[in-house]
């Protein structure tokens, strides 16, 4: 892997997010003005600048549409996704704030937000209840206000009272029923990590590792991982072990593209993540199995990559290939890092996009993207990760790490 070239395309993406970043409407990690602070900030630190002026002026500006009325909730686009990035910031002394003071008078618009869309069972990871539950989590962990953690405390067993109402149980196993499609009517079990049941893992496996919630979220987290499991392909020679979806009448299929949205990467990181918290070697070797097989995924008759971005291109894969090299250490993951690396610096062929790349929308039609989830962001933080002799947890935002 030729790191001058990362490091060219790098300091091409700082310059452009330099002169576009402010055009952003929204201000979420994931899709908004303080997820590109985030990419600001972590440059700063690669490159040994003290000062960041623009990563600064990012937040201010995200605070300052709160002040002007800004109401959007969600984590990805909106003023939980923004909470998550100054925690974020303030707990790795990118910046030094007073976050019980700043977001403590949101908590209950937050609260009753994340009530509403989890009794409607949207418990979408991106847009719904379970983004919010991230945030809340974030805060807990960090804040230093006992009344406050009190609050987080209770806020996050609503969480899980409220998943345990919406689900539907069978034996031991755990589901969850959601609205799938743009135009949501029609209802599925939803396996993914952008917006599925992989991100209820996530959640819950993160509340285990608390004395607070473990009694009453890991045997949540038991029976969902078995759900998830029951549908493992026993066909080792196809491309997808996992499907995305299955049906209410139960017809499902392996055929996924290798990414972080959908399919077999989002499965597989987080039963990796979930395994260690329940000390659980035989899903630890589960995951790396399913991890594994999807590492040697290189052909694009079976990837179906098109794009670079991180939720459903080239450098999304190459994240997750990373991070679980450095949790094992497998040269497999090495290997397969590199190589969605290369392809990521392959596909910045676009001569009028930004530093080269364009997320691709479907059906012939390509736009320019600054976001962390699909522009270059996403793509810039994955370089960073990958060059940088410091070890980083953004990508915690898209339940990485």
């Amino acid at each position: 892997m030729d790191t001058d070239i990362l490091f060219q395309k790098l300091k091409e993406i700082n310059k452009i997010i330099d002169q576009q970043g402010y055009e952003e409407s929204n201000i979420g990690v994931l899709s908004g003005l303080s997820g590109i602070s985030l990419f600001k900030f972590y440059y700063s630190k690669f490159i040994d600048k003290d000062n960041n002026d623009i990563g600064s002026i990012l937040i201010e500006q995200s605070i300052q549409k709160i002040n002007e009325g800004y109401n959007l909730g969600t984590f990805c686009s909106g003023i939980a996704g923004m909470g998550w990035v100054i925690n974020h910031l303030e707990q790795n002394e990118f910046i030094d704030i007073d976050m019980d003071t700043m977001f403590g008078a949101l908590d209950e618009y937050l609260f009753e937000k994340m009530k509403n869309d989890l009794v409607k069972g949207h418990y979408d990871f991106l847009h719904g209840g379970l983004g919010y539950a991230f945030y809340f989590l974030s805060r807990y962990e960090n804040t230093n206000s006992d009344l406050l953690k009190e609050n987080y405390k209770t806020y996050l067993l609503t969480v899980i009272e409220l998943l345990e109402k919406r689900s539907e149980r069978n034996g031991k196993t755990y589901k969850w029923i959601s609205e799938i499609g743009l135009d949501k009517k029609e209802k599925a079990y939803n396996l993914s990590l952008s917006h599925g049941m992989s991100s209820i893992v996530g959640i819950l496996t993160k509340l285990s590792k608390h004395k607070d919630f473990e009694k009453v979220s890991k045997k949540k987290l038991e029976g969902t991982i078995s759900y998830i499991l029951q549908y493992q392909n026993p066909n080792k020679n196809d491309s997808s072990l996992f499907p995305n979806i299955i049906y209410q009448n139960g017809f499902y299929e392996y055929k996924s593209r290798l990414a972080w949205c959908y399919g077999d990467l989002g499965v597989g990181i987080r039963l990796w993540h979930a395994s260690k918290v329940l000390q659980d070697v035989s899903l630890q070797k589960t995951s790396i199995n399913i991890l594994e097989q999807a590492a040697l995924r290189t052909d694009n008759e079976q990837t179906l990559i098109k794009d670079a971005g991180l939720c459903h291109g080239s450098f999304g894969n190459a994240q997750i290939f990373l991070r679980m090299y450095k949790e094992t250490h497998n040269d497999i993951f090495k290997n397969a890092c590199d190589f969605w690396m290369q392809d990521g610096l392959n596909k910045a062929s676009h001569i009028d996009g930004y530093a080269g790349y364009k997320q691709w929308k479907g059906e012939g039609e390509w736009k320019k993207e600054v976001s962390i989830l699909e522009g270059i962001a996403g793509i810039g933080l994955t370089i960073i990760d990958y060059l940088a002799d410091f070890e980083t947890n953004w990508d915690e935002c898209l339940m990485i790490s």
